[in-house]
């Protein structure tokens, strides 16, 4: 593995809607509901306006199949959730970013980041860890799904 690129990122405050699953799979079912609200809304086809972004909630624990996965899918004012799907406030930050491509890497990606964090003159954060998804369209296979991990420093 080459060195791992790593960029400096300020979030700023956000308005997002929220899809939650805790499940044996929470990426795909918590997935399935955000695309099943978001794209009768329109909103899955403009990504810069409305980012996508999502992490676990909680972890996975030990002896437990389950866990759960939250994503956040960034919406102006004038959206309003339904359903599962809750409206929440994202207070923004800091962020050290590296870019991660295919499922399988995202465990390894996390530990290389840490250790990149560890190494620096950064702290970690207290704010939200986040997966941005960066892959368009609803269905990506996994190893060609492109994600930004943010990890949360000051």
């Amino acid at each position: 593995m080459g060195q791992l690129e790593v960029r400096m990122v300020k979030l700023e405050p956000m308005r997002v809607a929220s899809a939650h699953a805790y499940s044996a799979s929470p990426e795909g079912d918590a997935w399935n509901k955000l695309v099943a609200w978001a794209g009768p809304k329109g909103l899955l086809e403009d990504r810069a306006s409305h980012r996508i972004f999502g992490f676990n909630n909680p972890n996975p624990s030990p002896g437990s199949p389950n866990y759960g996965y939250e994503f956040w899918i960034e919406v102006g004012p004038e959206v309003e959730g339904e359903g599962e799907i809750e409206i929440k406030a994202f207070s923004g930050g800091r962020y050290a970013v590296t870019r991660c491509v295919g499922v399988p890497q995202i465990g390894e990606t996390w530990k290389r980041l840490n250790t990149w964090i560890e190494d620096s003159s950064y702290q970690h954060g207290s704010h939200q860890w986040l997966e941005q998804n960066l892959s368009p369209g609803e269905a990506v296979p996994e190893e060609e799904l492109v994600l930004d991990l943010h990890y949360p420093v000051r």
